[in-house]
């Protein structure tokens, strides 16, 4: 199909659409970011293509004479369609667009992930990604099944039957409410002391648990919990309000220690408190294309932190 001589292109039909909405030449050129008199110009080169007269400049305003009237309904059906092809090219877009699922545990999705998706983007803009957030046995379960390509855990241990690549570690503490006797503490507090303790733990499948778990079972008898809560949030308000003790990622505890809402506690062997952040993948199927640009980029900030 040829266009027929003299179709006017889109943009003067809406800068014309314009005129007729607001009354005014100025008015409808600020709409469009255009002088004034850049839009009259476009206006009168429309009207020499059509061999029509559109408008009725005034003092007071721009009237549309009855033939411009008749191409506003015109152009507003054209424009129309325009939007609708746009949109459906968009959602083409879209579907078209390499996808990656991704599932993280909760303390990484918070607060490692966005910085490994925006150096992902600087790569491939081109990737849509989806993000899924659990605790760290719920996420490897994901990857199991099929149901994320790529997860994000933490924890003393890979999870069994994937594959995995350490991307960087994370430190735990112990932190107490500035009036917890622990507070005032100046001599490390032994780990035995530390699992007879009742607690502030996670659900169990988080790998903040599980890691705290492995060291203190090793020294003897785990208390039983104070509670167990199903987010780093809860828990932190628990401890601040003074409940009990927890044992906490430090990049979740950070802003209320530099705060003074909560107090670190000295610990023996407080090197030990510390667990892997990991990227796990199904076996035989490693990352490939923008799921290893991610794992990579990930490798690398957690090298730089």
């Amino acid at each position: 199909m040829t266009l027929p001589p003299g179709t006017p292109d889109l943009e003067v039909l809406d800068l014309l659409v314009s005129v007729a909405e607001l009354g005014s030449l100025g008015a409808a050129a600020r709409r469009h970011g255009i002088t004034q008199p850049a839009a009259s110009m476009r206006i009168s080169a429309l009207e020499r293509r059509l061999g029509l007269t559109l408008v009725d400049r005034g003092p007071t305003g721009s009237v549309l004479t009855d033939a411009g009237g008749a191409v506003v309904g015109q152009a507003r059906l054209v424009l129309a369609s325009a939007a609708e092809l746009m949109a459906g090219v968009t959602a083409l877009r879209a579907h078209d667009a390499p996808r990656l699922r991704i599932a993280a545990s909760k303390t990484i999705a918070d607060h490692r992930v966005p910085f490994w998706l925006a150096a992902l983007r600087t790569d491939r803009p081109d990737v849509v990604v989806s993000l899924e957030v659990e605790n760290s046995s719920q996420v490897a379960a994901l990857v199991r099944s099929g149901a994320a390509d790529l997860g994000f855990v933490e924890g003393p241990h890979a999870p069994a039957g994937l594959g995995t690549r350490v991307l960087g570690a994370d430190d735990l503490v112990v932190v107490v409410a500035p009036g917890h006797p622990w507070a005032a503490r100046t001599t490390p507090l032994p780990l035995s002391e530390l699992a007879a303790t009742a607690l502030l733990w996670r659900e169990p499948g988080s790998g903040t648990r599980d890691t705290v778990w492995a060291l203190l079972a090793g020294h003897a008898a785990v208390a039983a919990p104070a509670a167990e809560l199903g987010s780093a949030v809860a828990i932190l308000a628990a401890v601040k309000s003074g409940m009990a003790p927890a044992v906490l990622s430090r990049l979740v505890a950070a802003p209320d220690l530099a705060a003074g809402t909560l107090v670190t506690v000295p610990v023996a062997e407080a090197g030990r408190l510390s667990r892997k952040f990991r990227a796990v993948w199904r076996r035989g199927a490693p990352p490939t294309d923008a799921a290893a640009v991610l794992v990579e980029r990930a490798a690398i900030l957690e090298r730089g932190r």
